[in-house]
């Protein structure tokens, strides 16, 4: 009989606040951060977890966040370079597109929120229709990753008649140290600028369109103009032959450091700009206007003059005029915002509608934590300096840096994790954290017996005791001279030994002692004792020791040392009895099983190794992971055991038959713990993202080699991807004479293979050779009935229906319509490539059929015109099709016909709908008010009938 196992799922991660692989986006309440693969929704005033936006199985890290000017909706772009539309209010993906090779980097709506522009590490710019959900184009031209995207709206507006594609202009910033000035549309990029001499990391325009800042690598900030007048008249040439030029360089401005300038970000209300070109610090800088400038020159020009007069100055250039404003002079320092961490971006709040013109500044660190400043207005005395003040700051509900180790207590309902710095408490049903304790580099941990202290052993050689109820550090104990590695509890529960990196096993005793009348009261006990360590004796090593380890039957003590090998003593007389040789690189941790009867090591060397306890034989060494293994631990009363690595993976063995049963993903950093369920349950591993992940076991049961089978079908599936979204192979769908030169073209059609296209494809052949086989059996009994007369005997019954079709009382052509209209309309494009040309010439009748019934008429357009671009070489060739295209074009003109009358009639209608409501509103003003017509529609004009008061709640 075929053994079979639980599967393990993934159910939770917590100990997030905000990672630092993308931007956080503000809104004056609420903050939209990410966490690794989720966005989260955190309520800053409160410091609360609002909501998780989280896809199931989706495993690939955020990496870029951009609110749509449409309200409630944000694009948010991920590594693996796909891009999801989120809803805010429900939490739910609205649409997904692919495109991209490589990690998105960069996003950006138009000013109507219905195209999106997406930059990426692949170095391509993609603009998507967000309206249509499909890609528009894909523009080339950078050589490195696109690192900011702005769009400028078109101030020509293009009559409603025009067959060009939708106007305005795209600003680009890349590695490659170019600036790019798009014209979407002619779909070419109209202007390159060489803008610095290192990488552009940052690009912002100001609120009238006109200033363009760039920021470099090397902490250099650029301003450029942005000729509007050259805008309105677009791309031609000057009398002396030279094509205009639309951005001017004016000048750079000068910053407090120079290091690589990461964001500029103008205020969207305020006259302020501020620039992230530090670590820990971000540069606001207030925009002067004209008249405060001017004001400020004839000051300075006054007192040049009194000083003139006074002898104190011997030469004065006489200006003549006006002296011009500099951009010095227009952006002036305000003031520094110093953050407690490193930075990783920032964003303002909401512009609340204030007589002050403070505003908020929110931040969001690279130490898992955000905080939001207040930035004052500027103050007229010289002595008192503005300086901005933290409002609010949220990173109690994670670490601050790796999750170092981690301790399950021994009814698992608490789970302890230590970090460099801190040691936290949580609740394992709600993943809350429910204590926090300042520690030193806490290296291992563990909850003592009773459940209500934790010890940790730290870099320093201390080991620390916690009460975990009060909060407080009981007692330190200086216990090594060296980093305290490992520390294990005795399985009579009277005691613990440490191992150190100063070569010594101490060995310790459990006691408890009476408090000194100051640390009484900071405890909760009321008896006033506290639990203590009394060092009882000390084992010298020859070596560095890296873990130990207690049988559960209480016999052995099993010491890892830095020489590769690990000793075997008998615990109560600490005689030796066996050493372990057998890896190259030393054995990081180990465990042994409940019976006492096997030990597994793990090692730097990657390898696993299972050996017998009675006479140190090794049963097996398996390769387990991809990089060093850091933990290792037995399931509770069996011989399975769960491994972590460096290589982000989680991994579930038999210890018996020595085979991987299960591999489970979701970190995206090396991990350094795990604690196993003292109950069998789950498991709980901590990493260097700073995420503590929980995995379940499920009632669903796992048999070995349907897992390998999936694993292979998945790198089956993942290499038929790769290989059709390969550049040599790509599809050149606009560019028909450009055959083979698919990589120079600047322009070039939007399509990314992925599994679930190419499983989209196959669904829609399969339901074509259904409906098709469906066809061909009724055509051949209508044909055989009609060589027989009426009252003929041989005539029979009509063949059985297809089962699929009369479990859903459908007809061939709504079965192929109703798979086609379950693709996404995102991946639709894709599917459609997997069709051989055989299939497509049979779903040209089906979409024949479905026009002369009416049937979702913009979908059949939408296919038709997509496999006309794509097939047009094969459809010129030969001429199978022309008896399917000649009455098709003939019955969709007059579908579309139809179609366009439809949409008529509805905007008059609305139209005549809007024009009542105006009347209606001008005679309600005649009756309440003895006003004549125009200074009422001269009111209503204005919208100042009606005062609407928005309510926060």
């Amino acid at each position: 009989m075929v053994q079979s196992y639980l599967r393990h799922g993934p159910t939770q991660a917590f100990g997030l606040v905000c990672s630092a692989s993308s931007n956080a986006v503000f809104n004056g309440k609420l903050a939209y951060v990410p966490a690794l693969e989720d966005v989260l929704v955190w309520d800053v005033k409160k410091g609360a977890m609002l909501s998780m936006w989280h896809e199931t199985g989706h495993r690939a890290e955020v990496t870029c966040i951009q609110p749509s000017p449409q309200s409630d909706v944000f694009a948010v772009g991920y590594a693996d370079g796909s891009i999801r539309l989120w809803n805010a209010s429900s939490g739910s993906v609205l649409t997904t597109f692919n495109g991209h090779k490589k990690s998105i980097t960069t996003l950006a709506f138009d000013e109507r929120g219905t195209r999106l522009a997406s930059g990426s590490q692949d170095t391509d710019l993609i603009i998507w229709d967000v309206v249509g959900e499909t890609g528009l184009y894909r523009l080339r031209g950078h050589r490195d990753q696109i690192t900011n995207i702005r769009f400028l709206p078109s101030s020509s507006d293009l009559p409603s008649t025009s067959t060009s594609t939708a106007p305005g202009y795209l600003l680009t910033s890349g590695k490659d140290t170019f600036v790019k000035f798009w014209d979407l549309s002619t779909q070419h990029c109209v202007q390159t600028i060489v803008a610095h001499r290192s990488e552009v990391w940052s690009l912002d325009v100001s609120k009238d369109q006109e200033l363009l800042f760039t920021g470099s690598g090397e902490g250099e900030v650029k301003a450029w103009r942005i000729d509007s007048e050259a805008l309105s008249t677009g791309l031609r040439e000057t009398d002396n032959g030279e094509v205009v030029k639309f951005i001017h360089a004016i000048a750079s401005l000068p910053l407090a450091s120079r290091h690589r300038v990461s964001q500029i970000s103008f205020h969207p209300t305020q006259a302020y700009v501020s620039i992230l070109s530090h670590d820990r610090s971000v540069e606001v800088f207030r925009i002067r206007t004209e008249e405060e400038i001017r004001k400020k020159m004839a000051r300075r020009k006054k007192r040049a003059q009194e000083k003139k007069k006074l002898g104190k100055l011997t030469e004065e250039k006489e200006e003549e005029g006006d002296p011009e404003i500099t951009l010095v002079n227009m952006f002036t320092p305000h003031l520094v915002v110093r953050a407690s961490g490193k930075i990783r971006s920032f964003d303002y709040g909401a512009d609340e509608k204030t007589v002050k013109a403070e505003f908020q500044l929110f931040i969001a660190l690279n130490t898992n934590a955000f905080e939001v400043y207040t930035v004052p207005p500027p103050t007229k005395s010289k002595e008192e300096l503005p300086v901005a003040t933290r409002l609010y700051s949220v990173d109690l509900p994670g670490h601050r840096t790796d999750v170092r180790s981690l301790c399950l207590s021994s009814d698992d309902q608490i789970l302890a994790s230590t970090s460099n710095g801190s040691l936290k408490v949580w609740n394992m049903k709600t993943t809350s954290c429910i204590r926090t304790m300042d520690c030193g580099y806490g290296v291992c941990s563990t909850f003592l017996p009773g459940d209500k202290h934790v010890a940790v052993g730290t870099k320093d050689g201390e080991i620390l005791i916690y009460d975990v109820a009060s909060s407080t550090l009981v007692e330190t104990i200086k216990a090594h001279t060296a980093t305290v590695w490992s520390l294990h509890v005795r399985p009579d529960e009277r005691g613990l030994v440490s191992g150190g990196a100063d070569k010594d096993v101490k060995f310790w005793e459990f006691e408890s002692k009476v408090a000194t009348s100051d640390s009484v009261s900071k405890l909760s006990p009321s008896d006033g004792k506290i639990l203590s360590l009394v060092h009882i004796r000390t084992l010298k090593m020859t070596d560095e020791v890296l873990s130990v380890r207690y049988s559960p039957n209480g016999r052995f003590l099993a010491v890892a040392l830095l020489d590769s090998t690990v000793k075997v003593f008998y615990q109560d007389t600490l005689k030796f009895f066996l050493s372990l040789y057998g890896h190259k690189l030393p054995v990081l941790a180990m465990d042994i099983s409940h019976d006492s009867k096997l030990i597994v090591t793990c090692s730097a060397d990657k390898n696993v190794k299972i050996w017998g306890l009675d006479f140190g034989d090794c049963h097996k060494s398996i390769f387990a992971h991809d990089d060093s293994i850091m933990q290792v631990a037995f399931e509770k009363d069996s011989h399975y055991f769960w491994t972590v690595g460096k290589d982000k993976m989680l991994k579930y063995w038999d210890g018996d038959k020595f085979e991987g049963i299960q591999k489970l993903d979701g970190h995206h950093g090396e991990i350094w713990a795990l604690a196993v369920s003292h109950y069998g349950n789950f498991v709980v591993t901590g990493s260097q993202d700073k995420s503590i992940r929980v995995y379940e076991k499920l009632d669903e049961p796992l048999f070995l080699e349907e897992e390998r089978e999936r694993e292979l079908e998945q790198l089956y599936e993942a290499g038929i991807a790769e290989t059709m979204n390969r550049e040599d192979v790509a599809m050149d769908i606009d560019a028909e004479e450009n055959s083979g030169h698919t990589q120079s073209a600047e322009v070039t059609a939007v399509s990314k293979q992925t599994t679930e296209t190419l499983m989209a494809g196959e669904r829609i052949m399969e339901a074509l050779e259904l409906a098709d086989n469906e066809r061909d059996k009724f055509r051949e009994y209508e044909e055989a009935m009609a060589k027989l007369s009426e009252d003929d005997p041989m005539k029979m019954q009509p063949p059985p229906k297809n089962p699929v079709l009369a479990a859903y009382n459908l007809e061939p052509e709504e079965h192929v319509l109703r798979v086609i209209e379950k693709v996404p309309s995102t991946a639709l494009h894709d599917a459609l490539l997997v069709l051989p040309f055989g299939k497509v010439v049979s779903l040209m009748h089906y979409l024949n059929a479905w026009v002369q019934k009416g049937w979702n008429i913009p979908l059949v357009s939408q296919i038709m015109f997509f496999l006309l671009k794509v097939h047009h070489r094969q459809i010129v060739a030969n001429r199978i099709m022309r008896t399917t295209l000649i009455p098709f074009r003939k019955h969709l003109r007059a579908a579309l016909q139809q179609q366009k009358e439809m949409m008529g009639y509805n905007l008059a209608a609305l139209q005549y709908m809007k024009r009542k409501n105006e009347g209606e509103r001008v005679a309600h003003f005649y009756e309440e008010e003895d006003w004549d017509e125009d200074r009422v529609r001269a009111r209503i004009m204005e919208g100042k009938k009606r005062k609407r008061v928005t309510l926060q709640t």
